[in-house]
């Protein structure tokens, strides 16, 4: 629990579980505000479990949740209402606090300056300037005096995308005014939780705070944008504050759609179903694979698209070659179910991959997309699609390993900026929106049909980069993307299987046949993915040094300043 006071009645706070209510009773507050709407991330607290955390430590509890974008009038004054009849001093609390803050600023605005609530904001780690043309208003100014803040490139996430085109821009113009819209206070390095889940790597070397990956230069702004007006050239965050922007970088990620299953996300992490793609899960699929002893097990692949196509086969694979090294696989059944009707996408690696199923003994069900889960019963419910149509599968399981169905994010699927399916709609090789001309997309949420994996955000960050530089300067762009992506697929401990490739399925290895042959199981390729790519993440990409990721030119680069 984080919390910060704003003013001798208020305080804002991150989000707080049932165990902090005690802590804020004995520090003195009197009233707990929520004001997070239940449901916006999968370990957060419900507010009434934290309700009755404080009718149990005999605090006053509201519930005024704000949902993103709709800090209206009627929502300040509300909190307001709570200001003057509530019990102080009062901790609210969101996400991140931005929301709580913004709030008290904006209801507190007629009574006080914008100087005085910016400072006081300021000072307990909130940067509302944002809220500034809203705060001007309030206070007598004339409507539309006050400009929002103005950046030369925004940057909307801080994911690797965002972050490594962050540091790409300012490697090449160190004092290009840039932002980064961000509302997490960590980042995680995604691609080491299949080894989290094989335990070979620890969950806490996969996360580091925001504050200590973001290149130097760069404007963090803690929220999360609510909407996007590109004909303005404006973006409004979930607590109202407005941004400006000449050039726009759009690397939102994706969406993890775990409701889209039936029954899954009250089971996950519990009754033997686990995913490797959340970061408090992955520790548990290495439960599971260490206590499994016999029975079934299953392992989904959700409808393409999805990020890191080879994850859910690498959860399997790494699980039943632990199984065989402790001589359990015998005991154990082990099926991969996919809706794809194909093992891989790219066939020159199918091959390799084929004969791990058999030293397996893995069943392959194609054509299997998992749609319903009982996790106290332990049935998994798949559609099956066959020549004669759909029908429905049930399959009892003793561990489940999920891939869910992915899709864009709600607030990008909802704006402008999507194509039909929900994605940032970009040329697939300049990455430039195909409609707005000082806009890229770059990352797990545009639209590209490439691989979704860090190793292509490693090779598109320069090539937004650089193009972005280009629009500033109303110059041509310069910069290409052939597709890359890679897919370290990690068959066994000790050996992946590195397939690279780009556009269209054409194989793109980064090194030669005579040091790692890609379409083979390989220790070098092993070595490479758990000792050298963690660091040419965090000491490469977010440094802007872009080691074998140089986009190709068609024009003559971008100077510097």
């Amino acid at each position: 629990m984080q919390i910060k006071p704003i003013a001798p009645s208020f305080a804002a706070s991150p989000q707080i579980g049932p165990e902090d209510v005690a802590r804020a009773a004995a520090a003195g507050y009197k009233t707990i505000v929520c004001n997070r709407p239940d449901g916006e991330a999968d370990d957060q607290p419900r507010a009434a479990e934290i309700a009755e955390a404080a009718r149990l430590a005999g605090v006053e509890f509201r519930f005024l949740p704000i949902r993103p974008g709709k800090m209206t009038p009627e929502v300040v004054a509300n909190f307001d209402e709570v200001l003057k009849t509530c019990k102080a001093p009062i901790l609210a609390y969101c996400r991140t606090g931005n929301r709580s803050s913004s709030v008290w600023a904006l209801a507190r605005a007629k009574m006080l300056s914008p100087e005085a609530i910016l400072t006081a904001t300021g000072k307990a780690g909130y940067d509302l300037a944002g809220l500034r043309p809203l705060m001007d208003e309030a206070f007598g100014a004339p409507r539309g005096s006050t400009k929002p803040v103005s950046y030369q490139v925004l940057i909307i996430g801080g994911g690797a995308g965002g972050i490594a085109a962050a540091a790409s821009l300012l490697k090449r113009r160190p004092h290009l005014r840039v932002a980064i819209i961000e509302p997490r206070e960590q980042h995680y390095y995604q691609p080491g939780w299949t080894l989290v889940g094989a335990g070979v790597f620890d969950a806490s070397n996969t996360v580091r705070r925001m504050a200590d990956v973001l290149p130097d230069g760069a404007k963090w702004i803690r929220g999360a944008v609510a909407s996007f007006d590109p004909d303005k050239g404006e973006v409004t965050l979930e607590d109202g504050a407005r941004y400006g922007y000449e050039v726009m970088l759009v690397a939102p990620g994706l969406k993890l759609d775990w409701d889209a299953v039936d029954g899954l996300r009250d089971t996950l992490g519990k009754n033997g179903v686990t995913s490797n793609y959340r970061y408090d899960l992955a520790p548990y699929t290495w439960d599971l694979v260490r206590g499994l002893k016999q029975g079934r097990a299953i392992f989904t692949q959700a409808p393409m698209p999805i990020k890191c196509a080879g994850a859910p086969q690498k959860a399997m694979y790494l699980s039943a070659d632990h199984w065989r090294r402790e001589g359990r696989l015998g005991d154990i059944s082990v099926e991969f179910c996919t809706a794809a009707d194909v093992l891989f996408g790219v066939p020159d690696y199918v091959p390799a991959l084929m004969e791990y199923v058999a030293r397996y003994d893995a069943q392959l069900s194609y054509r299997h997309t998992l749609v319903a889960v009982d996790g106290p019963g332990r049935v998994a419910t798949f559609a099956v699609t066959g020549p004669e149509g759909t029908t429905r599968v049930e399959k009892p399981f003793d561990m489940l390993h999920v891939c869910p169905p992915q899709t864009g994010l709600d607030v990008i699927a909802g704006s402008a900026l999507a194509n039909d399916a929900g994605w940032v709609e970009v040329d697939p090789h300049t990455l430039r929106h195909t409609r707005f001309d000082n806009i890229f997309g770059l990352g797990d949420g545009c639209s590209t049909p490439n691989a979704k994996t860090a190793a292509a955000v490693r090779k598109q960050a320069p090539v937004a980069a650089i193009n972005a530089l280009a629009t500033l300067d109303g110059a041509p762009l310069p910069a290409r993307y052939d597709g890359y992506g890679s897919c370290p697929l990690t068959v066994e401990r000790g050996k992946i299987v590195l397939a690279e490739f780009g556009y269209g399925g054409t194989l793109m290895p980064s090194l030669p046949s005579w040091l790692i042959d890609g379409t083979r199981p390989s220790r070098r390729a092993w070595f490479l993915k758990e000792r050298m790519l963690p660091p040419v993440y965090w000491q490469g990409m977010f440094k802007g040094r872009e080691y074998l990721a140089g986009p190709e030119m068609t024009f003559q680069k971008i100077a510097a300043d």
